[in-house]
Formats: C-alpha cells, structure tokens, sequence
C-alpha cells in the first residue's frame, strides 16, 4: 500500500528549492541538515523521481522538482491558512492575521495604523508581506490585502479607499544645488529617480504624465528604495504626497502639471467576515487608510 508524504517532506523539498542548499534549509526551518536531507530522499523515493542535480553554485532543481514547486507551495499557503484560522476560532479578537501590501505602503503607512490594533486586542498577532506582488486572496496565501489595483476575484469583500495622489518630489538640498525645474521639459535637465526596467506600467507612466526620452540617473526597482533616494536629496523622484508632506524637506515638484492617482482598495475572503480577528483589522485599516487618503488629498 502506498503511503502519503509527510508535508514535512514537502517543506523541506519547498525550502531547499528556496534556499539552494541543505545547510541553509536546515537553518531556515530550525532542523539538522541531516533531517532535511533524509526528507528528499523520502519525498524522491514517493515519488520516483530525482529532486535535486549536485552543482558548484549548490543544489539544483531538476524538472520534477520544478513541476511540483506549485503544489507544495499551493501546500505551504494552506497549511498557514490552515494555523491562521485555528488559532482565531474565538469569540473574541485573537490569533493570526496575515496581510499582504505594497512595499511601500506596508512600510510607511501600516504600522501606525496597526501598532494602536494591538494594543486594543494585545491577544492578535499581524503577519505583514510587504511586497509589490499580489497575493491570492482566494487561495488564502493572505487573510486580507491592501491592493493598488482593483481586486477582481470573485468571492471577496471589497472596500474602495480612493486615489492616492502621486507627484514629483525632491529635497530642499538637492534643490539649493541643482534649482527648481519650472515646466516638465525642464526635467530632463535634471538628476531623475526611476525604476531600472521600462515595464508597460513605467512606460505609460511616462508617456501619459511626462515628457519622452526621460532618463533615470539612480534606478531601482524598489519604491522604497527610490522613497530614500529622494529623502537623501539624490534627485527628484515619484512619490506618495502624504509621505512627503511628513518630511518638511521634501517640497513638491510641478503639483499642477504632474500628478498620478494611485487606487486604493482593501479586500478580504468574504468566509472571513464571521472571524472576529479578521473583521476588526479589517475595519480598522479601511478607516485608517481613509484617513491617510484624506491627509493626502487635503490642501
């Protein structure tokens, strides 16, 4: 009779994809490296199929490995999803809440929304994915996400916090050296904060909000790191205006001719709107991001 793998096989499988290595699985997961070695092998002899190739640059994925990277992540979420709601079947406001947001606002804007939610129910514990790429509500990778663009699963509550607006910013020390660009032609005089990669979103970005042939003298493709970029007086960069306003040295640049509505939504599975947990972070980011809104918008 055949016998079902252990997840545990999987998340070491998962893990060392991940990592690269044994040794450096075993120190993610808290385990020995002879555990997760014996965990492959377990899982490859389930399966009948190699995992992993030896090589200089350490282990790598063969394509059975690469064809069951999806299901033991797919795994990986439900388990937590699984450790999430076990841990909030109370009636009041308890366990884990994950929340998926952009890097930006997830860093600059949530912990002060939720720090004060804690100290209310100092029983929840916040689990917060800071990064650009959407998380599948649906499949509970996330309880709840804060989302820059219109979510568009079915199955989901959904509460619209407006457009947050967007415009060119720099330091009043860069702007002592290098002067203040009067019309957007004149910025392609001066030292420009952008992404490192022309994606379609950056691409219409400049052709509908700015003039063409822009070049960035400082790339990245972290907000965040562009967000410090113009904090450290490198060059004049895109930012939140309601970021920029709680720095008194950053003065916003061409507000009349250059602005971008960034859309704003909170959204949760709509099973979770019994969970006590879930339903009061829920709520509270909503108000809180709408007063962040507000902030941002007001003149």
């Amino acid at each position: 009779m055949n016998v079902e793998p252990s997840w545990d096989f999987y998340r070491s499988f998962l893990t060392v994809l991940q990592q690269g290595s044994l040794s450096a699985a075993a120190r993610e997961l808290g385990l020995t490296q002879p555990t997760i070695g014996r965990h492959v092998d377990a899982l490859e002899l389930a399966i009948g199929a190699e995992l992993f190739t030896r090589s200089p640059n350490g282990l790598l994925p063969t394509d059975a490995a690469l064809a069951l990277k999806p299901y033991a992540e797919t795994l990986a979420a439900t388990t937590a999803a699984l450790l999430r709601t076990a841990s909030g079947q109370r009636d009041h406001v308890a366990g884990t809440v994950r929340i998926s947001a952009s890097e930006v606002i997830a860093v600059e804007v949530l912990p002060g929304i939720l720090g004060p939610l804690q100290e209310i129910y100092p029983e929840l514990q916040i689990e917060l994915s800071a990064s650009d790429t959407i998380e599948d509500l649906v499949n509970r990778a996330a309880d709840i996400a804060v989302r820059m663009a219109e979510p568009q699963q079915g199955a989901l509550v959904v509460r619209r916090i407006g457009d947050i607006p967007l415009g060119f910013h720099a330091h009043r020390r860069y702007l002592e050296r290098y002067g203040i660009p009067q019309t957007l032609a004149d910025l392609a005089n001066h030292r420009l904060i952008g992404f490192d990669r022309q994606t379609a979103y950056v691409r219409m970005v400049m052709k509908r909000y700015a003039v063409p042939g822009i070049e960035f003298v400082f790339r990245s493709d972290s907000n965040l790191a562009q967000l410090s970029a113009i904090r450290a007086g490198v060059g004049i960069g895109i930012c939140q205006t309601g970021l920029a306003r709680e720095n008194p040295d950053l003065v916003h640049i061409l507000p009349k001719a250059f602005s971008i509505p960034l859309g704003t939504w909170v959204a949760m599975h709509e099973s979770l709107k019994s969970s006590p947990r879930c339903r009061a972070t829920f709520d509270v980011l909503v108000r809180g991001l709408q007063d962040y809104h507000r902030y941002s918008t007001s003149a």
